[in-house]
């Protein structure tokens, strides 16, 4: 898979996951216990926190991934981008104190192995992953 392939894929599939999370059938009520973010929090599938801003900031690595694909170049750094970005909200879902960073979104439960997976497949695109057109 070419990294362009890559950036379409992933922005495809944050566009879908960010306007999902605004389905009020595919998002259950929180369970007591998590902590309180800004705005109507639920869980996505049942599985992943998540409020208005998560799905904004979903949608909009979505329209940035789709922008990117666009060229070789614009999905490598896109691949790049993601895997810093996610990489430090991973880090951020390991310490309680940002478990919701500052009230804004949450980053805690399955969004941390979630989003490590995330920025490992993003890495390897973005550092790892050579194709003969970025090469």
């Amino acid at each position: 898979m070419s990294t362009r392939n890559f950036a379409l894929i992933f922005g495809i599939v944050f566009l879908a996951v960010g306007i999902a999370g605004f389905i009020p059938g595919i998002v259950q009520p929180l369970h007591e216990g998590h902590p309180a973010v800004m705005g109507h929090g639920g869980q996505l599938l049942g599985l992943f926190p998540v409020n208005e801003a998560h799905n904004a900031v979903h949608i909009l690595f979505g329209l940035w991934g789709l922008a990117a694909s666009r060229s070789p170049g614009g999905a490598v750094n896109y691949a790049r981008g993601v895997a810093i970005i996610y990489l430090a909200l991973t880090v951020a879902g390991l310490v309680p104190p940002l478990w919701t960073l500052f009230g804004l979104v949450p980053l805690y439960g399955n969004d941390i192995w979630l989003h490590g997976l995330l920025a490992a497949i993003a890495a390897y695109f973005g550092w790892v992953h050579r194709t003969a057109a970025a090469v």
